[in-house]
């Protein structure tokens, strides 16, 4: 994954840390709009998320900042 892609990650589980406290839960879908606007980035984080660490359909935000920032 890229460096953008990461940040965004990084900031994203953030947000809703914050908001909604250390049980939050989010998809890879909370890293992108609603408008597919980079089918290719979507599909690498997919990949990333499902095939490789074969993580459930939602998560918890601070397991996936840290998975992130082990990369």
């Amino acid at each position: 994954m890229n460096k953008e892609i990461k940040a965004k990650i990084i900031q994203v589980c953030d947000a809703k840390i914050t908001a909604k406290g250390e049980n939050v839960g989010l998809s890879f879908y909370a890293f992108f709009k609603n408008k597919n606007d980079n089918p290719e980035l979507l599909m690498e984080v997919a990949q990333w998320w499902i095939l490789e660490h074969k993580l459930d359909h939602f998560e918890k935000a601070v397991k996936i900042k840290e998975m992130i920032k082990s990369l």
